[in-house]
């Protein structure tokens, strides 16, 4: 129950709070828009990665091996981790097709500036 208020309170909060964050980061720090956009990005990617683990391990990979649902990771790089270890469904494989359109090794380079991060961190 607490953790179902507590996400409750949370989404609340940022459906207030976000759109005049992100416009006062915005306006503030004109020099900085990409980078900031780029942690944007990567934070609602994390987020994605919690909300919907269970849709992507049941529609995206094959096994356990590497699991969506780490809130410290990106499901680019859970995609890249699959792909490697062969692991992908259709699905998954489509995704990934996708996301190396958009850019040329994205989800192998995720792999690497999730590993990057965590070792920052510790």
């Amino acid at each position: 129950m607490i953790g179902f208020l507590l996400s409750s309170v949370a989404i609340l909060l940022f459906i207030i709070i976000a759109p005049f964050g992100f416009l006062w980061q915005i306006i503030t720090n004109l020099k900085g828009v990409n980078k900031y956009l780029f942690k944007v990005a990567v934070s609602i990617d994390q987020m994605g990665n919690v909300v919907c683990n269970k849709l992507l391990n049941d529609v995206m990979i094959k096994g356990n091996l590497h699991k969506f649902g780490n809130p410290d990771e990106t499901i680019s790089s859970v995609i890249g981790k699959n792909h490697e270890s062969g692991t992908l469904t259709f699905f998954g494989h489509s995704l990934h097709y996708l996301l190396n359109k958009i850019e040329k090794n994205h989800s192998e380079n995720a792999i690497e500036e999730d590993e990057n991060e965590r070792k920052a961190n510790e």
